[in-house]
């Protein structure tokens, strides 16, 4: 398996890696509570698996096996589509609380 395989779910990393610092830097408070994260994130992870296992079975799109492990989940979805709609979400959340705490609107 060349590294290629990886670039996505190094792309994922590098995400969370970049943003974590926003919790400590700037008081952030999404890591901290772990409760609200998953009740803000639940909803929308559900809906956009379904859309994606949906589009996936309707041939609407499909992923490239050069840049994805090849790990898959029920459905014929792909691992790192999983970890893109829990890291994406995270790292705009871990923005917008560092960005209000910035502005004093928290």
């Amino acid at each position: 398996m060349g590294a290629d395989r990886f670039q996505y779910l190094i792309l994922m990393g590098l995400c969370l890696v970049i943003t974590l610092p926003l919790e400590f830097i700037f008081g952030a408070r999404v890591w901290r509570r772990p409760r609200r994260l998953v009740a803000a994130m639940a909803i929308p992870v559900a809906i956009f698996l379904v859309w994606d296992v949906i589009a996936i079975a309707r041939d609407h799109w499909d992923y490239n096996p050069r840049y994805v492990t090849g790990w898959e989940l029920p459905f014929d979805l792909p691992f790192e589509e999983l970890t893109f709609f829990l890291v994406i979400p995270i790292c705009s959340l871990l923005t917008l609380e560092a960005v209000r705490r910035v502005l004093g609107r928290d």
